[in-house]
């Protein structure tokens, strides 16, 4: 993934992180990994989607039953296209990637602050087709040898 700032900006974000992402919107979570360089302008990095289960809207024959729950879509790795970083803020994108209930693209940017060895943040994520938005909160720790 391409890496955009100066390199002061860029060497804060050297090393490994480790962390998660989640939406209350959604119900969806996942984990973060990625990796930057020092001495680089590039990074690789991934975002794991573990969806939950969604509970199933069609009509069901007896009205006092519960809707069931379909099972949940699979984990999918999602890829960190794009990074900025500018005095200590952070904001980038990711490769679009397939949603697990419409199987329609979903495109995501996010934002966030570095404090000491913590990123976190915000994400939204928007279909390509429209309607409303999604957004959710992540956090990533940079890991120590």
């Amino acid at each position: 993934m391409p890496v955009v700032g100066t390199p002061t900006d860029l060497s804060l974000l050297a090393g490994r992180w480790v962390g998660d992402f989640s939406s209350v919107e959604t119900g969806r979570s996942g984990s973060i990994v990625f990796r930057l360089s020092a001495t680089g302008d590039s990074a690789f990095g991934d975002v794991l989607m573990n969806p939950t289960a969604v509970a199933n809207q069609v009509q069901v024959p007896n009205p006092s039953a519960a809707p069931a729950a379909t099972p949940a879509p699979a984990p999918q790795w999602i890829e960190i296209r794009f990074v900025r970083v500018t005095g200590g803020r952070v904001s980038g994108t990711l490769k679009p990637y397939t949603d697990p209930i419409c199987s329609c693209p979903l495109f995501t940017t996010f934002e966030g602050r570095l404090v000491g060895d913590t990123l976190s943040g915000t994400y939204t994520s928007r279909h390509q087709a429209g309607g409303p938005s999604q957004q959710g909160r992540w956090t990533a720790v940079r890991e120590r040898p």
